[in-house]
């Protein structure tokens, strides 16, 4: 079953793509996705350092041509022929595959300037090439990830949820970048609500959803086994789910995990609320891995990324997958589209 996305309409605003880690793969899957415009359903500027990417093109053999923008209104008119890149305003220099705090601020800088960008009404969307975070660390960024520091830019004060969304399946973790003993303790039933909350409102707002479907993961084997593997099942999911069908939300749980990602329960739900990371990014990776998009609830704006890190082993080889970047292009254009219609 494919699941049912957001209408392709009238064409959405430019959206507004960050370099992200200049020595993995964001570069190389930008210029692909370029070259594989006519798949796309909006155009879009990088914020990156254009001697950057040219040298990067060069360098792979595949010659996209830069044009350089002033500002981002001028992306439409020059997409078909060059790559439209806002200068982040320092020069990027680094070693493919060798990242460096050197380029931290830079990372940044295009990170701010997209948000700036599409709360100015300048871009329809933002989408976010993959960071590298140990080395934004070292530079002193104090988020746990891009979600976190999209957050923080916009002032959000409900926590931001993350989706991973495929062709064929929605998942959203309900604790996320910690380990999996940190994600035990921070379980509880209202962030096990707030995420399925935020999830539902998303999939009528931005998916034309009218009435989702939402499964909830148990977190022991079998559920828990009417406590015999646990009790967080009774303890905390299961009130959870007491008060999202109070909301009248139509969910259900909580459900063994070995099961609830067969082909013929997803049939069933239009998301899959997880417990934790593992939990709802494997099942998506196995199915989906070049096709699945992570997409941020909750913020002011639409937010997508590819579900792919920085792949720092292969950057510079020219073997780089752009399919999940395009998918994420293509999403955020989507959203956009029904969220500017909505608004209208």
């Amino acid at each position: 079953m494919t699941l049912q996305t957001p209408d392709a309409g009238v064409k959405a605003n430019p959206l507004a793509l960050s370099m992200g880690e200049p020595a993995g793969i964001g570069g190389e899957v930008t210029l692909k996705a370029w070259l594989r415009r006519k798949d796309l359903l909006t155009s879009f500027f990088v914020i990156d350092d254009p001697c950057r990417l040219t040298d990067l093109s060069n360098e792979l053999g595949i010659r996209v041509p830069i044009a350089v923008l002033d500002k981002p209104d001028q992306t439409a008119a020059l997409f078909s022929n060059a790559l439209p890149v806002l200068s982040v305003g320092r020069p990027v220099r680094t070693t493919n595959g060798v990242p460096t705090k050197d380029t931290a601020a830079a990372v940044l800088e295009s990170i701010e300037t997209a948000v700036r960008l599409t709360q100015a009404g300048d871009a329809g969307g933002i989408v976010t090439n993959p960071i590298q975070k140990e080395i934004l660390y070292s530079a002193g960024f104090s988020h746990p990830g891009h979600t976190e520091y999209l957050a923080a830019l916009t002032d959000t004060q409900s926590s931001p949820v993350m989706m991973l969304a495929g062709h064929n399946l929605r998942v959203v973790p309900v604790t996320i970048h910690v380990s999996l003993r940190h994600a035990l303790e921070q379980l509880t039933s209202d962030a096990i609500v707030h995420a399925a909350r935020v999830t539902y409102s998303a999939l009528r707002r931005d998916f034309g959803i009218s009435e989702p479907r939402i499964a909830v993961a148990g977190l022991n084997p079998h559920a828990g086994e009417g406590g015999a593997m646990g009790d967080e099942e009774a303890t905390i999911i299961e009130p959870a789910i007491s008060a999202l069908a109070n909301d009248g939300i139509h969910v259900t749980g909580p459900l063994p995990p070995d099961t609830l990602f067969s082909p013929d329960l997803r049939k069933t739900y239009d998301a899959a609320v997880c417990m934790y990371h593992d939990q709802a990014l494997i099942p998506i990776k196995a199915l989906e891995f070049d096709q699945a998009v992570n997409v941020t609830l909750g913020l002011p704006f639409v937010r997508t990324s590819p579900d792919h890190g920085t792949a720092l082993d292969i950057a510079g080889k020219g073997i780089a997958n752009e399919s999940s970047l395009i998918s994420a292009l293509n999403l955020a254009a989507k959203m956009a589209e029904r969220r500017q219609r909505l608004a209208d």
